[in-house]
């Protein structure tokens, strides 16, 4: 594995061999013989150079994160007692604020113990399929856990909000009306197909009467907002960060609703939460985020 690991990274056997400090046969001949026990081809010659075939890009992914851990092992029992940060690898879905993710994850890095703080963002089934090979601890969702994946893990509530929509103030001024009323055929700005909070948004909607007039969806909500702070449209963000977004995006409120609620989870493979810094960030969550709509 490590000759193998090593020609991938140096492109081929000759580099490796400056590396290894190995002759080209010795190499050539062991990665013959663990691709016959792999029963896969790892490597295509391209020109000099070796490139991976799709059997040896998934190898590589596993070999660098087991010579990840292992390293991290070698410095865990060379450094004990000396204060090594511990690895926290959190998991954020990108349908989630980062206003949200930053006030659910900060508790975690003022812990006393010492903590390196990992995240990845992407879409949920992809950090659910990295959560389950433990190449995460946690994930960090604005729903549960997708039913149909072949996933064992538990999704703990961190707690849910309203929303409140936002606008400039010039566009807030041309729709005075009482909300919500002042949504009917204003520009608004909407979350993606695949936000949890999406269908219930549009069912509100319908049962208040109001028709927006959709003027763009976003897979990001950064990108949503900063469209909002630009004038293009109205946008819904949650209650509980209603504060941060008037502060950071120059936006006005133009009101609230309870009747629709986004929740965000930890979702783990335990079934109980054990990891200190979960637990920090399920507590503060309860206590101070969401308050007490958090411990429902």
């Amino acid at each position: 594995m490590r000759y193998f690991w090593t020609v991938a990274k140096a492109g081929g056997i000759a580099r490796a061999c400056e590396r290894l400090h190995l002759t080209s046969q010795t190499i050539s001949g062991q990665l013959s013989a663990f691709e016959h026990a792999l029963g896969h081809k790892l490597f295509t010659r391209a020109g000099r150079r070796l490139e991976l075939t799709e059997a040896g890009r998934l190898v590589l992914s596993y070999a660098e994160e087991m010579f990840t851990i292992g390293e991290e092992l070698e410095d865990a029992l060379r450094d004990r007692g000396g204060g090594l940060p511990v690895p926290f690898k959190v998991g954020v879905a990108d349908s989630v604020p980062k206003s949200v993710a930053y006030r659910l994850l900060e508790p975690a890095v003022s812990l006393p113990e010492p903590l390196r703080m990992v995240c990845r963002e992407g879409k949920l089934a992809g950090l659910m399929a990295d959560l389950a090979i433990h190449r995460l601890d946690i994930v960090i969702a604005d729903g549960p856990m997708p039913s149909g994946l072949s996933v064992r893990g538990f999704n703990h509530l961190l707690g849910e909000c309203g929303l409140t929509f936002f606008a400039t103030p010039a566009l807030a001024r041309r729709h005075k009306a009482r909300f919500p009323r002042c949504l009917d055929g204003a520009p608004l700005l909407l979350p993606g197909e695949e936000a949890a909070v999406r269908p219930g948004l549009m069912q509100w909607f319908e049962s208040v009467a109001v028709r927006p007039k959709v003027v763009g969806e976003f897979d990001d909500s950064a990108l949503m907002k900063a469209f909002g702070q630009a004038g293009i449209g109205i946008f819904a963000a949650p209650s509980a960060i209603a504060a941060e977004v008037r502060q950071q995006y120059g936006v006005v409120a133009l009101g609230s609703t309870d009747a629709v609620t986004e929740r965000f989870y930890a979702i783990s493979v335990e079934r109980r939460l054990t990891h200190p810094a979960v637990v920090a960030i399920s507590s503060k969550a309860r206590t101070e985020l969401f308050g007490k709509r958090g411990s429902r």
